[in-house]
């Protein structure tokens, strides 16, 4: 379905933290470079029409201060946008609220994506899982949008994502991107053997009993 090394060494993944509405917020970053233009990776990005052939279908007005809500996940109110190089919006799951803003820029070899995923510090799930929790849900993210980008636009199809979650290459694939988030853990200043911790934890939650549930949650 996908060269799995391939896609993980593609992902640049940093942690940090910034100040960020009236507190401070850990920050994921998942970057990587596709081979198409502007114009088409914030269409595959924005266009209602075009989010469900990669991603999941999605519903609500997708302009400036309009709602949003994807099928089985989050939604939101959309809070800035500039076409086509940027949007930002919250990111509501039940009761939680976090943020995604969203980069595009162009360059040599194709358009620079790169979104980031902001949760306040006090957030339970991240003392307990790191950012592996979260982080490996984006890498699956990512790896839909490769898909349908590297095909030419054909719509991926969910019976087959979802028989490769399943498999062993899927495992292999979670596995390696909760040791690449472990590693962007350690980078950003986290103690090791609690960073270790963590991974290990998340590890067992997305290949476990668990499921691979929380995937972007």
């Amino acid at each position: 379905m996908i060269d799995e090394t391939h896609q993980i060494d593609s992902v640049r993944r940093q942690v940090g933290k910034r100040a960020f509405k009236a507190g401070e917020a850990r920050v994921l970053t998942v970057g990587r470079t596709f081979d198409t233009p502007l114009d088409d990776l914030w269409e595959a990005c924005t266009d209602p029409r075009r989010i469900p052939q990669w991603f999941l279908p999605v519903s609500g007005d997708l302009r400036l201060g309009g709602r949003y809500q994807l099928e089985g996940n989050a939604g939101g109110t959309i809070e800035s946008c500039e076409p086509p190089r940027s949007f930002a919006a919250t990111w509501e799951y039940g009761a939680e609220i976090s943020w995604i803003e969203l980069r595009l820029t162009p360059g040599q070899g194709g358009t620079r994506f790169e979104l980031e995923y902001l949760a306040h510090v006090e957030d339970e799930r991240w003392a307990e899982f790191g950012p592996g929790a979260t982080g490996i849900g984006w890498d699956l993210m990512l790896v839909g949008l490769t898909m349908y980008l590297s095909s030419g636009g054909t719509p991926v199809d969910p019976q087959e994502v979802a028989a490769w979650s399943a498999s062993e290459a899927g495992r292999r694939f979670v596995l390696a991107s909760g040791e690449a988030w472990y590693g962007a853990d350690v980078a950003s200043g986290t103690d090791p053997a609690s960073a270790r911790a963590r991974a290990e934890r998340t590890a067992a939650f997305y290949t476990g009993a668990g499921g691979a549930g929380g995937a972007t949650e």
